[in-house]
């Protein structure tokens, strides 16, 4: 993963100016809505912004082939762009997305109380609204006029200190503005079966986590290694709570986990990262 990080970054330098291209407003939708938006970048809006970029500093030759239209070097960015998402985003990505759901809740709830008025007002520190002009603090001096336009916002957990927005100013106006962060880093996310565990009690965790494809209270006992009386006294809470279903046999009974229980022992297990 190293050397394909290195691949990105004469793209996207520490300072000054990155291409517009690799920040597309469909990422609000997804990195696959994101991915599929830079693959149809316009030939000619390739060459104008990486040929800016190369005004500053020397670009290697796929880039400067990718500049010159070649679709191979699109997609092997895209490719590598992909690659790292998953290697460095994708494990974290329920708290990042937590973090911007509950930023977008309090503007929605700002602009329900008092408009857009009110939604500009509540933006962070960075942001300050004096109608009709939302000033910001920026590295460079620039006004951007919408000019009957709307504004996009963008909450982003990885945008910092100072907002972002597209270098040319006939791109639909999006202005990228940092959520607030309660830690100075995004710390390794607890073990998901740590969670379950703190959520329903560890053993009711083992309890869900054994029953597998089914079995009976005899056999979960034998599994979770717990009392005949306790393994039955927890499938109960766990039936009456719709996390298992359970069916008479003859003399015994079958438990089986119920959509939701399956679901949410799901969430407990790492998931996988397809290419």
């Amino acid at each position: 993963m190293n050397g394909e990080t290195r691949l990105l970054a004469p793209l996207v330098p520490t300072r000054g100016y990155f291409p517009d291209f690799l920040t597309p407003a469909e990422g609000l939708l997804g990195m696959d809505a994101a991915l599929e938006a830079l693959r149809e970048t316009p030939a000619v809006r390739l060459h104008d912004e990486l040929s800016r970029l190369s005004a500053a500093r020397p670009l290697p030759t796929w880039i400067r082939e990718m500049a010159e239209g070649s679709t191979r070097s699109l997609g092997r960015l895209a490719g590598v762009l992909q690659r790292y998402y998953e290697a460095a985003v994708a494990p974290h990505w329920p708290r990042v997305q937590g973090r911007i759901e509950a930023d977008r809740a309090a503007r929605g709830r700002a602009l329900l109380d008092g408009g857009a008025d009110r939604l500009l007002a509540s933006l962070p520190p960075m942001l300050r609204w004096r109608a009709p002009v939302l000033e910001a603090d920026y590295p460079v001096d620039r006004d951007l006029h919408l000019n009957g336009r709307g504004l996009l916002l963008l909450p982003s957990y990885f945008c910092r200190r100072t907002p972002v927005t597209f270098h040319n100013p006939d791109l639909t106006p999006v202005l990228v503005y940092p959520v607030e962060h309660q830690t100075p880093r995004l710390a390794p996310p607890e073990p998901p079966e740590r969670c379950l565990s703190r959520l329903v009690g560890q053993t009711r965790s083992a309890i869900l986590q054994g029953i597998g494809v089914g079995c009976t209270t005899s056999e979960l006992a034998r599994r979770v290694d717990v009392s005949l009386a306790s393994a039955s006294q927890h499938a109960t809470v766990l039936r009456d709570a719709g996390l298992l279903l359970t069916l008479r046999q003859g003399n015994a009974v079958l438990h089986t986990l119920t959509p939701l229980g399956a679901a949410l022992l799901r969430g407990a297990r790492p998931a996988e990262v397809h290419g």
